[in-house]
């Protein structure tokens, strides 16, 4: 009889493991197929549960020119989903006693920032997390923030042309500096980028306004908090305990063997380029870890997380706004990570959790469903918002990894040791 149940336990477990090999194979075709669109040279896919990496593949070219294929183990920029990871890292510093999430920032930081319409109503480190500041991403900010690696003498290019229609520029190799300079200069009066239009007329805490330099201006703020830069403290607290090796935030950090060229559009390449401000948009890394990454923002939605305690993970995900924090709700887009917000992580209206991504080049999203326990990654190489054929086939992709996502979670779902 014991046999018998072993035997019968055995052919069980072999039968959903050929059924969920059939579910991959299913998906890859299907992706393969949605590739030959040709809107998007290469991307990166992944379906997660609390414990495990479902499925993940590379489709398409990391080099459309040499036809190098993109991998599971490219590696890129992942835009703004690189957010989430400051949200994690204050809540670390704040279990460290280092800091609090309603201090004002002028308690940190080695100049002042204040908004110079309401200059008496102090800005608190929440208010940055949940984007409402009152701190705006003007023209200033797209024209100063991003520096090509290397030297090129290309600025009349179709590609810089194309750029500069998005409003965007790639400042000369030699223009970088530290992000805690770059918002000296945007946010203090008197300093090279400062304006009036840096700055929204609503008190702080009042309105939600998407801000990139709020986001990096928190970063700043753990660094003098902590007495470490963004990276060091995050590769220490958030990327090596997690087993992240392939990450990093410096091109110096990864693999550039396994690094992705960009593309503005399938035939525009662009050059190898970084963000001044790269803690709000600018983490290097590859699916299996984002993929991991968002394993574990899953586990930590239910208190079970390694990075962070139950209290704080709690705080992450606790939706922070109201209605009357917002001009206008995106209620009609499903993954509209700006519907609510976190501490730097983004609700959906239809309740999923996590967060999207945008730089010149790359489009990302990163979600998961509570309820499921199950989530999405996807990376891409190239701006799907150059084209409203590019945009659908980013769709195509993502919602072709939502038609297997609980199929595939049913016949591999593992429970964690000591579970």
């Amino acid at each position: 009889m014991v046999f018998s149940t072993i035997s019968c336990h055995q052919s069980t477990v072999a039968e959903r493991e050929s059924a969920a090999e059939r579910v991959k194979e299913a998906i890859t075709q299907e992706l393969v197929q949605i590739h030959q669109r040709g809107y998007i040279n290469g991307f990166s896919v992944a379906i997660v549960n609390e414990n495990q990496l479902l499925y993940a593949t590379g489709i398409g070219y990391g080099n459309s020119k040499t036809r190098e294929p993109y991998t599971e183990q490219t590696i890129q920029n992942i835009g703004s989903i690189s957010k989430t990871l400051i949200g994690i890292a204050l809540l670390k510093a704040q279990e460290m006693g280092k800091l609090k999430l309603d201090d004002p920032i002028n308690s940190y930081l080695p100049y002042p920032v204040n908004n110079p319409w309401f200059p008496e109503i102090p800005i608190t480190i929440r208010h940055l997390a949940t984007h409402t500041s009152t701190m705006l991403d003007s023209y200033r900010y797209f024209n100063q923030s991003y520096v090509l690696e290397r030297e090129e003498n290309s600025a009349d290019s179709m590609v810089y042309r194309a750029l500069r229609n998005l409003g965007v520029t790639f400042k000369p190799a030699a223009a970088k500096i530290t992000p805690e300079d770059f918002l000296r200069k945007m946010l203090v009066p008197g300093e090279e980028y400062y304006s009036l239009e840096n700055f929204s007329k609503f008190q702080p805490g009042e309105r939600f306004e998407y801000s990139n330099v709020g986001a990096t201006l928190a970063a700043v703020i753990l660094e003098q908090a902590v007495g470490q830069s963004f990276d060091a403290f995050t590769t220490g607290h958030i990327l090596m305990p997690l087993r992240m090796d392939a990450s990093g935030w410096s091109f110096a950090a990864v693999s550039m063997e396994h690094h992705s060229r960009l593309y503005l559009e399938p035939g525009l390449e662009l050059p190898l380029y970084s963000l001044i401000t790269y803690p709000e948009g600018g983490l290097l890394t590859n699916i299996h870890d984002l993929g991991t990454y968002l394993a574990e923002l899953i586990r930590g939605y239910h208190g079970e997380g390694l990075i962070l305690s139950g209290d704080s993970y709690q705080e992450i995900f606790k939706a922070q706004l109201t209605g009357e924090n917002f001009a206008e709700r995106p209620s009609n887009n499903l993954y509209a990570d700006d519907y609510n917000y976190g501490i730097f992580m983004g609700f959906t209206p239809t309740g999923y959790i996590g967060h999207s991504g945008l730089e010149p080049g790359v489009s990302t999203y990163m979600f998961f469903n509570p309820k499921s326990n199950t989530g999405r990654v996807l990376i891409t190489n190239t701006n799907f918002l150059t084209s409203v054929a590019g945009a659908e086939e980013f769709d195509a992709i993502w919602n072709a990894l939502g038609k297997y996502e609980h199929q595939l979670n049913q016949l591999l779902y593992r429970p964690r040791e000591g579970n």
